[in-house]
């Protein structure tokens, strides 16, 4: 995360999962924005996603790729991500009944501390407008 912040690899709006990145900081700009655009005369246009399930959709292969091209992440450091995201199962129990075991080879973790910062960096791409790595 520091290396990150110090070199500014995350996007400068993204506005969650980080130090005086808020929720707020998004809605102050999600109205500010669109009004200064309109003030000024321009055409604004704003597109919303629902990024609900997102965190189930990070290819972990993908992700691994971003984390050494975009963020330098190497040697043991991306050992170790990759050691964190591999053999990953999924089983579900329901009313007492288990379901078969499912092998994952995408999403995050469910309420870890660093699914919000892989889930920022898997998608930098999209605001930075770089080339596809995946």
């Amino acid at each position: 995360m520091e290396h990150a912040e110090l070199n500014h690899l995350f996007p400068s709006r993204q506005s969650a999962y980080r130090l005086h990145h808020s929720s707020e900081t998004a809605v102050v700009s999600l109205v500010n924005d669109p009004i200064r655009a309109v003030d000024d005369g321009r055409v604004s246009a704003l597109v919303l996603l629902d990024l609900s399930s997102a965190f189930d959709t990070v290819d972990h292969d993908c992700l691994l790729t971003v984390l050494h091209d975009r963020f330098a992440v190497t040697g043991p450091a991306l050992d170790w991500f990759r050691s964190y995201l591999s053999e990953r199962t999924q089983t579900f129990v329901v009313g007492g009944a288990e379901s078969y075991t499912a092998s994952m080879d995408c999403s995050m973790p469910k309420g870890s501390v660093l699914g919000p910062l892989e889930f920022i960096s898997y998608t930098d791409e999209v605001s930075t407008q770089l080339p596809s790595v995946c």
